[in-house]
C-alpha cells in the first residue's frame, strides 16, 4: 500500500511506515494513493465482520501483511459485535459501544495496537495521543501491557466525564495520563508540537494513536460495511448516514467506504455548537472559534484534524462538498432529543442524540436513516440521568473502573512539561 502526505506529495510511504510514523512532514496527513473498488458488494455484505474486514483491509494494505497475519490481527481486534438496532420504522442506530471500553474507538485503537505489535520489531515505541473523551480509554486498553510500548494520554482536566476519565486513568503500568489545564485543542496542539520535535521523536520512538493514524481510520471503514449489511436490502440504495463529528475521523472513514463502493446515498456531518465545519460548509470560510464545553464532550473540537482528508477525497472523486448534509445542535436541543428518543423506547447519549436529531430533520420520505451511537449511555451517566430522570446502572467495565484511584498527573498547557514526561520514560 502506497500513501502520500497531503501537504507534501513528494513524501510517499508504505502502510507500515505510515502506521509507525503517524504524521508526515509539516504535520501532513497520509492518504492512500489508490483506493480499491468493490463491485461484489452483495457478496461482501453476506460475510461476517472479521471475514469481510479481512477482504477490505487486505485490498487496501496489499502484500505488506500476509492474509494469515491480517486474519489473526482482526480476530484479536474485532472480537465484539456492532449491531444495528431499530429506533422507528425509518431510522436505525449503529451501536459501536460493545467493545472493552464501550465506545467506537475500540475498533480503531485495537487494530492499531495489533499493527504496531506486528510492525514494531521489538523497538521502543511511545504512543502520544490527545483525547476529548473516548480515544484515551480505547487506546489505553488496546495497548495496556504490550511490551516495548508506552502510552501517554493528554486530556483536558475537568472537561471529560468522570467515568470516561476512570476508564483510562486507573490502569497504570505502561499507561501514563496527563490532565491538562486547558482545552482538547490545547492537548492536540501539544501533540503536534511533539511530532515537530525531531530530537524528541527519535529519542522516544514517537507515534500517535489519534484518528490521524491511518490504521485507526482504516479499521473504522469496516464497521460501515457491517452496518449496511444489517440494513434492510430494500433500503440500501436510499441510505442516509448521520455521523456525530468532532475530529472528523469517523466521517472520513464512512466517505472512504462510499468511495470503495459501499451503497450510501449521502452522509450528514453532525456537530454540537463547536460548529467549524457546518459554518465552513455554509459560508466557505474556515474560521475556528474558541472551544465551548458541551454535553457531547467528545465532539468539543474546534479545529478538526481529519478534515483535510475529506477535502482530499472529495477532490479525487469529484464530489462537491455541497453533497454533505450538516448541522449543529445545542445542549438544550440535545436534552430534548434524548427525551424524545427515550419515549420511543431507545436509550441514547448526547453524541448519538445529536446525530439522530439532524437525521430526522434532513431525511426525505423515500430515504432510510442510520445514525452512529458512538458510546454507551452510561459513559455519560450524569447528563443522561439528569435529562431522563433515571438512575442508569453502570455496566461492569465502568463500575470496576469507578472504584479505582486516578493515577493522572495534572499539568499546565505547556509543551515543555509534556516533553519532559516523554523523555523520562
Amino acid at each position: 500500500m502506497n500513501l502520500y502526505n497531503i501537504k507534501d506529495h513528494s513524501e510517499q510511504v508504505s502502510f507500515q511506515q505510515a502506521v509507525k510514523q503517524g504524521l508526515g512532514r509539516q504535520q501532513g496527513l497520509f492518504f492512500p494513493s489508490e483506493l480499491p473498488h468493490f463491485d461484489n458488494i452483495d457478496e461482501l455484505l453476506e460475510m461476517d465482520l472479521v471475514s469481510r474486514s479481512r477482504v477490505i483491509l487486505g485490498a487496501l494494505i496489499g502484500d505488506e501483511l500476509s492474509d494469515e497475519a491480517l486474519a489473526g490481527m482482526l480476530k484479536r481486534a474485532f472480537h465484539f459485535p456492532a449491531p444495528v438496532k431499530k429506533v422507528n420504522d425509518k431510522v436505525s442506530a449503529l451501536e459501536l459501544f460493545h467493545g472493552p471500553t464501550l465506545a467506537f474507538k475500540d475498533f480503531g485503537g485495537r487494530f492499531m495496537a495489533q499493527c504496531l505489535r506486528e510492525f514494531g520489531g521489538g523497538q521502543k515505541i511511545t504512543i502520544l495521543t490527545a483525547t476529548s473523551g473516548d480515544t484515551g480509554a480505547a487506546v489505553a486498553h488496546a495497548f495496556h501491557g504490550i511490551d516495548n510500548i508506552d502510552v501517554v494520554v493528554l486530556y483536558p482536566k475537568g472537561k471529560i466525564s468522570p467515568l470516561q476519565e476512570a476508564l483510562f486513568c486507573t490502569l497504570g503500568d505502561n499507561i501514563h495520563t496527563l490532565a491538562v489545564e486547558g482545552t482538547f485543542d490545547d492537548c492536540q496542539a501539544m501533540v503536534k508540537q511533539a511530532f515537530d520535535d525531531a530530537e524528541l521523536r527519535q529519542a522516544v520512538g514517537l507515534n500517535s494513536a489519534n484518528s490521524i493514524n491511518i490504521s485507526r481510520l482504516m479499521a473504522q471503514i469496516c464497521y460501515y460495511f457491517e452496518a449496511v449489511a444489517q440494513v434492510p436490502k430494500e433500503a440500501r440504495n436510499n441510505l442516509v448516514v448521520s455521523v456525530p463529528s468532532g475530529n472528523f475521523g469517523n466521517l472520513t472513514a464512512g466517505l472512504l467506504g462510499k468511495a470503495m463502493g459501499l451503497p450510501v446515498k449521502r452522509f450528514i456531518a453532525a456537530t454540537n455548537v463547536n460548529d467549524t465545519v457546518p459554518r465552513y460548509l455554509e459560508t466557505g470560510e474556515w474560521a475556528p472559534k474558541e472551544t465551548v464545553p458541551t454535553l457531547a464532550n467528545a465532539m468539543d473540537v474546534s479545529a478538526p484534524n481529519n478534515w483535510p482528508r475529506i477535502e482530499e477525497l472529495c477532490q479525487i472523486k469529484g464530489w462537491g462538498l455541497d453533497q454533505l448534509g450538516y448541522g449543529a445542535i445545542d445542549d438544550a436541543t440535545t436534552v430534548s432529543t434524548l427525551q424524545g428518543m427515550n419515549e420511543q423506547g431507545y436509550l441514547c447519549e448526547p453524541h448519538g442524540a445529536i446525530a439522530y436529531n439532524l437525521l430526522e430533520q434532513q431525511l426525505a420520505d423515500d430515504e432510510y436513516g442510520l445514525f452512529l451511537c458512538t458510546a454507551h449511555p452510561a459513559k455519560f451517566k450524569e447528563s443522561v440521568d439528569e435529562a431522563l430522570s433515571i438512575d442508569l446502572p453502570l455496566p461492569k467495565p465502568l463500575a470496576d473502573a469507578a472504584e479505582k484511584p486516578l493515577l493522572s498527573d495534572t499539568i499546565a498547557a505547556d509543551f515543555s512539561l509534556v516533553r519532559a514526561k516523554l523523555m523520562s520514560l
